[in-house]
């Protein structure tokens, strides 16, 4: 498959923004990739780390992903809550923090295996509560933290 030239025009992916756009727009967002890309790294090397450190067994609930994917959800709610309630925060907190080393920490394709790896092994109740219990345990983990968080720095700003 030949590349285009210099000459020829990409059509964006998206038909309503010009291939002019797109080009200034990676630019632009040169810091917040760089960011994102350190924060996931980070991230990625400590689910790495976990697993190592308490491995499933095979056929088993996988206690380490759910266990990961809780408290990354978890700490999501708090580090969204406080930088949303920063005066004026990094610019590149957000994308490094969350996107970045909580995204990266998280694992959504680890969880799909998972369940995949369940049905092969004949775990299908196994496998249906996992596929169940993370999304449902993941958000509500979010959605404390952050009420907790919110109330804390409610009260700490009435002091």
């Amino acid at each position: 498959m030949d590349r285009p030239g210099p000459a020829e025009t990409i059509e964006p992916i998206d038909p309503d923004v010009e291939a002019e756009d797109l080009r200034g727009t990676v630019r632009e967002h040169w810091p917040v990739l760089c960011a994102v890309s350190a924060g996931g790294g980070l991230g990625a090397a400590a689910r790495y780390g976990a697993g190592l450190l308490w491995p499933t067994a095979g056929g088993a609930f996988p206690w380490t992903t759910f266990l990961i994917n809780l408290v990354g959800c978890a700490l999501i709610g708090v580090v969204l809550t406080v930088v949303t309630h920063l005066a004026s925060p990094h610019p590149l907190l957000r994308p490094f923090l969350a996107t970045g080393i909580l995204g990266g920490f998280t694992t959504f394709s680890t969880y799909a295996v998972d369940i995949r790896q369940l049905l092969a092994d004949d775990r299908t109740a196994t496998a249906l509560a996992y596929l169940a219990a993370t999304p449902v345990a993941a958000l509500a983990a979010v959605w404390a933290t952050a009420s907790a968080t919110r109330r804390l720095l409610h009260r700490q700003a009435m002091s």
